[in-house]
């Protein structure tokens, strides 16, 4: 039982930047907006939070500069996106490479230093309970966030007027411009609400997973992120469930290898891309599933009337 204890805490700190960017993504693109800037933004907020904690001492000042460094860098997306109208794909990839450059510029000074490790916090009574307790109720902020993350957008957006004005949004931009909806200030702000996400992720990767500042730590998680809000079908809840399938995934490399399971190493470390290829050639093989769940003005850029 300690041992499938100890995996399934390893599971829930590898799921945990998965959930929080997918999250964030869904919301931008549930308003008709792409952004493929996520790993960038991501691994801009793990620099930004790692050099905030070092310079003040506090992991949690440093969590609010992982969020408004992810939110800062995806307004850069959105006016050139939203404003200017530039292509949202290569937007997108060019901020990503533009962040993985200025990342390692932040956090050059800080490569080789441990960094303050944000503790968990303990639910009195619940985190005695055997096996559940330590996985549940003794577990950091940025986990308790994930989870009301998912819970909150789910309800914002199937349950509260502004959702239904961001699905209108995402499925026809121009009828929702003439029943006098502001397109593009509602996507201006999901893409900060995105942006904000894929920080806080990355604060969870330098602060949690890996304590210390690693030059392109967010390793692919931007780009699997992505994926996952298909898989989820731009679902809430199935991002959780998807989150915590790739996590799983993402950490048998390290189990395997402990257990002496006699797997090549680089398949194992391929293994997270090579399940998101195949969980995105499974989901497009249903043509009819997608194009019902897919928002229609997804990547399609609005000018509104003048």
């Amino acid at each position: 039982m300690g041992m499938i204890e100890a995996i399934l805490l390893t599971v829930i700190t590898a799921a945990t930047p998965l959930v929080l960017a997918s999250v964030g993504e869904l919301v931008t693109e549930r308003t008709g907006v792409l952004n493929l800037g996520v790993e960038g933004m991501m691994v801009m907020g793990a620099a930004i939070a790692f050099a905030a904690t070092q310079v003040t001492g506090s992991p949690y000042i440093g969590i609010l500069a992982g969020i408004a460094g992810g939110a800062l860098f995806s307004l850069l997306f959105g006016f050139l996106t939203l404003t200017l109208v530039a292509n949202q794909v290569a937007t997108g990839l060019a901020l990503t490479i533009l962040g993985l450059g200025v990342s390692g510029q932040i956090g050059e000074p800080y490569v080789g230093m441990s960094g303050a490790r944000l503790e968990p916090i303990t639910i009195p009574l619940l985190a005695d309970i055997p096996f559940i307790g330590p996985l549940l109720f003794k577990q950091d902020i940025i986990f308790y966030i994930s989870i009301a993350l998912v819970i909150g957008v789910n309800w914002f957006l199937f349950k509260s007027r502004a959702g239904l004005k961001i699905r209108a949004i995402g499925d026809n931009h121009a009828s929702a411009h003439a029943l006098g909806i502001h397109v593009i200030r509602t996507r201006y702000l999901a893409v900060m609400f995105g942006g904000a996400c894929a920080g806080l992720a990355g604060a969870q990767l330098s602060l949690v997973y890996t304590p210390q500042w690693v030059e392109n730590m967010s390793a692919g998680r931007g780009w699997i992120a992505l994926a996952l809000v298909v898989f989820a079908s731009w679902r809430p809840w199935r991002v959780l469930l998807g989150g915590y399938l790739f996590g799983a995934v993402s950490i048998s490399q390290l189990h395997a290898q402990a257990f002496g399971i006699g797997i090549p190493s680089q398949f194992l470390s391929a293994l997270p891309y090579a399940a998101t290829i195949i969980v995105l050639i499974l989901i497009s093989h249903n043509r009819r599933m997608t194009l019902i769940n897919t928002p229609a003005s997804l990547g399609k850029p609005f000018v509104p009337d003048r």
